[in-house]
């Protein structure tokens, strides 16, 4: 068990690290994941792992029972496994969970390594479908046994396209319990780095086809407090390209309101996600800086923050509609007394009894009675608020951090607190994490927007307590409670352009404009691509102030274009909307492959799945496996490489974008592992073809198909002339396909930790 322990985070696996970061969201304001401890710390290093005040606190709250205390206390100091999951909404989720199952499972099954038995991966019981899969190797065997060398480098191809997703398993349950359909307007309000924004995506698109993106009734906006981590929502999901998706930068507990016309009232959201920055002491299994800088006054200085961040997710929910509150804490005070202390406030609300929902999921009910650290010697606790105040000297009594929703309310035991999830970590080898499912009841007659805001007010948080770490210039405006309307003239000021937010500085995104039906670049491009009238090209912007097509045209679904077109971008610092479809080719007149240099347009490989429908048939060529083999080993194929009738169809087409289809072949390679059709788009130069797909997208290709990585090691070594127009570089592009993997710029270092490149998936 030490010599797991010692092997911990090995860089071997660097691209195969958690995505839910290295700590719980500590003391951000809404939304910002920063998940890292005091002295940060990894199992490589010399730490001891003891914290009398972590382990005198949990005994006398009694988490567990006393029989299972020693058990439970000693599988904190042992390493988690690592835990994926397989992307449900990709039709080839089954094909891979059978390789993994049919191929690699059996091969790795009975290996040892320095005398000892390697277990292989396991399915996780609970998950649906049997897409969950744990394995705990160490870095050794990861590095010199050759089945898990592979099976390693599977995984990692494999999630750089999106077709895995590296996530602790406790991670994946509220999203799962969250219960999200295609029709749903859902929201995550703390939602970097991504993983579970990705679970949601996955919901929201569960009527995709082999080959086609569903086009979701509702839409998912993925919210993060932190700029940069903001950016790593994009990052993410950009593996799950999405028209239903929008990622906005906000402070979750004042969140603004969103408008879907100019005259009808809020959006109000089906489903909400509300996994809140917390002190993480459920992640301690993978984080030895917890060791070190745990205290009970962690949770208690984070417990107003929130409490804001739920009760503005609760206004924002519909009535019958699902909010899920989780952590990664242990700690009541972060767990059931905010749920308590909001239940208590908004009686409209009840916690949903889940008991029958993911059956083999072992987990503990919630918590009715608990008490809160008062100290860090954690010598001293008081069943209720009033013996705590009342123990004070008068002179401090108005002093005290410590608020009265910190502890159980009077009615508690009304509240059916038990119906909330503890998922500890020695019930089945996970992290700790908390989840407790809220619904909306329907609106009662008689309900009042003043009766709101009187819930609203008796929940405030006094402006001066400093343990809710609130910065003054992003509080909500006292004199506009979240249940209320705005007032016109304060809308007004808020949907300017140079509105501010955050610390006193312009948001500087770009904006969004649709194009309009005259628009010669549109009409080009949809001629250029042989679009069909079907196409929801009203659907259709850019990202620039004027209209113009300089470079970018992305596509959104019709839940996405109203909240785009009756708010203002900055207002609601919207990072990102919708999905990239097609690109502009730059090209001059002295390229030949152009005749005349006019500019032509091309399919982008993640827009692909929403454009497949609407492209008329001669657009889309036909290929056979050995055509997808000859393009995934060659970088620039010249078209005299392929076989007839293929190479004189080629020949005779004009230069620009096309889309391949390939159908399984039913007299191919045996163990080809497709069982749907691939539809890639390809760039068709004066004398040669490309896959306009990157090289991490290739290899995990190739190593699905072939069992091998036959992509070239660089194009040096390919020997045809031709390569697709020169590409002028703005709105945040990153060049040909090619050169996606260098060009994502490292942030922090948690941020490095996730992944280095931003990647084309598979369609």
């Amino acid at each position: 068990m030490s010599r797991a322990i010692k092997f911990i985070r090995p860089r071997t696996i660097q691209l195969f690290q958690t995505l839910t970061g290295t700590m719980g969201k500590r003391g951000k304001k809404g939304g910002n994941h920063n998940r890292g401890g005091k002295g940060g710390g990894s199992w490589g290093e010399d730490v001891k792992q003891e914290n009398q005040a972590l382990e005198k606190y949990y005994k006398a709250v009694g988490i567990v029972p006393e029989e299972e205390w020693e058990t439970f206390w000693a599988t904190l100091k042992v390493v988690l496994p690592t835990t994926f999951r397989v992307t449900g909404s990709r039709t080839t989720a089954q094909d891979l969970n059978t390789i993994i199952k049919e191929q690699h499972v059996p091969i790795l099954t009975g290996l040892e390594f320095e005398g000892k038995a390697v277990d292989p991966p396991k399915q996780l019981p609970w998950y649906p479908g049997g897409l969950g899969w744990q394995f705990n190797v160490s870095k050794s065997v990861l590095r010199k046994t050759p089945e898990y060398k592979k099976f390693h480098n599977f995984l990692v191809y494999e999630t750089d396209v999106g077709n895995i997703s590296r996530q602790e398993a406790v991670s994946m349950i509220p999203p799962l319990l969250l219960d999200v359909q295609p029709h749903h307007n859902v929201i995550d309000m703390c939602a970097a780095p991504g993983s579970k924004t990705a679970q949601l995506l996955e919901a929201l698109h569960a009527n995709d086809t082999a080959l086609e993106t569903s086009f979701p009734k509702g839409l998912l906006i993925a919210n993060d407090s932190d700029y940069k981590r903001s950016h790593m929502l994009v990052h993410q999901s950009a593996r799950l390209p999405s028209p239903a998706l929008m990622v906005t930068n906000l402070d979750a507990s004042s969140y603004p309101r969103i408008y879907t016309s100019p005259t009808s009232g809020k959006l109000l959201f089906d489903r909400i996600l509300c996994d809140v920055p917390c002190s993480g002491d459920g992640t301690v299994r993978k984080n030895m800086g917890i060791w070190k800088s745990w205290t009970g006054m962690n949770g208690n200085g984070l417990h107003g923050l929130q409490l804001r961040i739920l009760v503005r997710a609760m206004h924002m929910l519909t009535p019958g509609g699902r909010l899920v509150y989780s952590t990664c804490s242990m700690n009541p005070v972060e767990n059931e007394a905010v749920v308590a202390a909001a239940l208590t406030k908004f009686p409209d609300f009840e916690l949903v009894d889940v008991s029958n929902s993911l059956p083999e999921l072992k987990r503990r009910p919630g918590m009715s009675s608990w008490r809160p650290p008062i100290n860090r010697e954690m010598d001293k606790f008081f069943d209720t608020y009033a013996e705590f105040i009342d123990s004070l000297p008068a002179k401090q009594r108005g002093e005290t951090k410590l608020v009265e929703t910190q502890w159980p309310p009077a009615n508690a035991a009304e509240l059916n607190l038990e119906r909330c999830l503890r998922i500890y970590p020695h019930l089945q080898d996970s992290g700790a994490f908390f989840v407790a499912v809220l619904e909306k009841k329907p609106k009662m007659p008689g309900t009042t927007s003043s009766m709101a805001t009187k819930r609203t007010a008796d929940l405030a948080i006094d402006p001066s307590d400093s343990s809710t770490e609130v910065n003054a210039s992003k509080r909500q405006k006292t004199t506009e409670q979240p249940g209320d309307d705005p007032d016109p003239t304060t809308l007004a000021v808020e949907n300017s352009p140079t509105a501010k937010t955050g610390k006193g500085s312009s948001f500087k995104e770009l904006p969004y404009t649709f194009l309009s039906d005259g628009s010669e670049h549109l009409e080009q491009c949809l001629n250029d691509l042989k679009i069909k009238p079907s196409f929801p090209s009203a659907n259709l912007f850019v990202r620039n102030p004027d209209g113009e097509v300089l470079r970018q045209i992305y596509l959104c679904n019709d839940a996405v274009r109203s909240v785009l077109a009756h708010n203002d971008y900055a207002r609601l610092r919207l990072i990102n909307a919708g999905v990239r479809v097609f690109t502009r080719q730059e090209t001059g007149p002295r390229n030949e492959d152009v005749k005349g240099g006019r500019n032509k347009f091309r399919f982008l490989v993640e827009g692909t799945p929403a454009v497949l429908p609407h492209v008329d048939e001669s657009r889309i060529l036909l290929g056979d496996m050995e055509t997808l083999r000859v393009l995934t080993r060659l970088y620039y194929p010249i078209c005299q490489e392929f076989a007839s009738p293929l190479r004189e169809s080629l020949s005779g087409l004009e230069v620009g974008s096309y889309l391949m289809k390939f159908e399984p072949d039913s007299h191919g390679t045996p163990n080809i592992g497709m069982k749907h059709p691939l539809v890639v788009p390809i760039w068709k130069s004066a004398t040669s073809v490309s896959l306009m797909l990157d090289k991490k997208a290739k290899s995990a290709l190739s190593l699905r198909l072939w069992g091998e990585d036959i992509t070239p090691v660089s194009a040096k070594k390919n020997t045809a002339p031709a390569k697709p127009p020169a590409q002028s570089v703005d709105e945040g592009d990153h060049g040909s396909e090619e050169a996606l993997g260098d060009a994502d710029a490292e942030g922090d270092d948690e941020i490095a930790e996730q992944d280095d490149t931003v990647t084309e998936p598979v369609v």
